[in-house]
């Protein structure tokens, strides 16, 4: 996500000067280069981890697309997710100096939002709770985030012995907008009460529950943003450092263990954004008990909540658990990913002065590697991994590829493809996962596409 973030296509491909922001300990065998603004590396992916869009709209003589979902709620697993995932680079430059560092940096602007699966709360709200006395739907499976922001980064990277290059980066967060809802707590119940023969008691027992936002009340407050010029002019003042500011770090390293084997690994995101300016909070503390309604709150009809019996439940909670707007500061942890390889060089050698793509002055790697590749990245309620079979294979000069095959908590058949060109000092690459269903893509649980073109020196 692969999944959210996950770039196993590009990792490692040192043709492709935007591998230094997946490790900025890669191997650079170039000596500058500058990316198209706005085209050299662009990244979109989404996916869900429980369910496709044809398992609930597809075409079928033996079920209805009601039964279709009511198969979905019940399949799915409180960890299942939701996610949307985007990175546009702006500015994208890099150079080598008479010390042999190569410093890199540039300006790029993300996407990334995560919500996870209210299986209970999908139960209520689908079945009602006549079927379900006695039984405690969790509040705490409320559970989103997202972010928007632009990112300034500055990195070095030098070779500093024969086998192990080294690097870091430094970035500035600017927040264009921010919400979150972690950390809930509470249970909804219905039990039989003490009052007579079909009384029940629905209770409310413990909610609290959170939305923290910054950088929307404004976005929405009619006063501040009167046409659609205003709103642009408050998106890009953030994303030009005039949002909730935050810092981080990226650190990678590469080790030539012999001329066959390499291993690499880096940390990347390791900071935080810290709210503080147009911060708005809403939360719903307490508990109540509503007593003497004769009939059970029903299922959706039609789709619709039949009223008024959750009119009533929505009127009665308002009233017992009202809604406080806070404007507390925030700080919001960015979300930790960490990258490992393994490969194993073979084929025939290129030389030095053919091809250059490896920083082959004391190695004689093959045009070809086999390897191995782990990804992580900590999300709100867990961590999730992935891991990565690789081909890498450079099959001329100007011309290399790398095919993968990828489980992730999407799939288990992820077979994902790049191609990268190197045309005089005109380099392009794209980059495609889950080829397997292009011939159907509303039967993927994940769609992934990353592309861009950058000016080299070699």
């Amino acid at each position: 996500m692969g999944f959210a973030q996950n770039k196993q296509l590009l990792y490692g491909v040192s043709e492709v000067p935007q591998s230094l922001l997946l490790n900025p300990g890669g191997i650079v065998p170039y000596e500058k280069h500058f990316g198209i603004p706005f085209l050299s590396h662009l990244h979109i992916n989404g996916g869900s981890s429980g369910v496709t869009v044809y398992d609930i709209f597809q075409t079928s003589n033996t079920s209805d697309i009601n039964t279709r979902i009511t198969n979905a709620i019940f399949s799915m697993n409180n960890t299942d997710f939701f996610t949307v995932s985007q990175q546009l680079e702006i500015i994208s430059f890099g150079w080598r100096n008479k010390s042999d560092y190569y410093f890199s940096g540039g300006i790029y602007q993300e996407f990334d939002m995560i919500t996870y699966f209210p299986k209970d709360l999908a139960i209520l709200s689908w079945e009602g709770n006549r079927d379900y006395i006695d039984y405690e739907f969790d509040l705490g499976e409320l559970n989103a985030s997202g972010d928007l922001l632009t990112v300034y980064h500055f990195g070095a990277n030098k070779k500093i012995t024969d086998k192990l290059t080294v690097g870091a980066r430094f970035k500035i967060y600017s927040s264009i907008f921010n919400f979150r809802s972690t950390g809930n707590k509470g249970i909804f119940v219905t039990r039989e009460s003490n009052g007579g023969e079909n009384i029940y008691d629905h209770l409310l027992e413990g909610a609290d529950v959170q939305v923290q936002t910054s950088g929307i009340a404004s976005l929405i407050d009619n006063d501040n943003v009167n046409e659609a010029g205003d709103a642009v002019s408050h998106v890009l003042g953030r994303s030009l450092l005039g949002g909730n500011l935050g810092v981080g770090i990226d650190i990678g390293a590469t080790y030539e263990i012999n001329k066959y084997l390499t291993a690499s690994a880096s940390i990347l995101d390791l900071g935080a954004v810290f709210h503080t300016n147009d911060v708005e909070n809403y939360r719903a503390r307490g508990s109540y008990n509503l007593t003497g309604i004769n009939l059970i709150f029903p299922p959706l009809e039609d789709g619709e909540p039949s009223l008024p019996y959750y009119q009533n439940l929505e009127d009665e909670v308002k009233e017992q658990v009202p809604i406080d707007t806070l404007y507390n500061k925030y700080t919001v942890l960015r979300p930790l990913k960490m990258n490992a390889a393994l490969t194993y060089h073979f084929g025939e050698g290129y030389g030095k002065n053919e091809c250059d793509c490896l920083n082959r002055e004391t190695t004689n790697f093959g045009n070809q590697g086999l390897g191995v590749q782990f990804y992580s990245i900590f999300r709100p309620k867990r961590p999730q991994f992935a891991g990565t079979l690789f081909y890498y294979r450079r099959f001329t000069e100007f011309l290399s590829g790398k095919i993968t095959y990828t489980v992730d908590s999407f799939a288990s058949d992820n077979i994902g493809l790049m191609a990268v060109g190197d045309f005089g000092k005109f380099n392009l690459y794209l980059g495609v996962d889950n080829l397997l269903r292009y011939g159907n893509l509303a039967k993927a649980n994940h769609v992934s596409l990353q592309l861009g073109f950058n000016i080299k020196f070699k």
